[in-house]
């Protein structure tokens, strides 16, 4: 058995898709054998990006697969839940800010 390149034939969309941008950037001294490899090399280009695409959409749907999966349950499960204490803290400015605030209008009503 021989081996085969695990090469598709492109899709005709991809060749006319290929073939119209390679004859909107020709040269005008250009030839149709130039214009005809430039879309050829074209097409490669838009064969590989589809080709990174679909590799990326299969490992995000395998990960999202395996996020999605319940996990086994740990030895440490025995442990009681930990309770977090929220505690809030307020930023001084708006207090300070309020404090000149009301002394700038007790200044005010004494100087009336």
């Amino acid at each position: 058995m021989a081996n085969k390149p695990n090469y598709q034939k492109p899709s005709p969309q991809t060749q006319e898709e290929a073939l119209k941008i390679a004859k909107a950037t020709q040269r005008p001294a250009q030839t149709k054998e130039q214009t005809k490899l430039i879309a050829q090399g074209i097409q490669k280009g838009i064969d590989q990006y589809k080709k990174q695409q679909k590799e990326k959409a299969r490992e995000l749907s395998k990960r999202l697969k395996k996020a999605s999966r319940p996990t086994e349950p740990s030895a440490e499960t025995n442990e009681p839940p930990v309770e977090a204490v929220i505690v809030y803290r307020q930023h001084w400015l708006p207090w300070l800010l309020l404090g000149l605030t009301w002394l700038g209008i007790g200044v005010d009503w004494l100087m009336r």
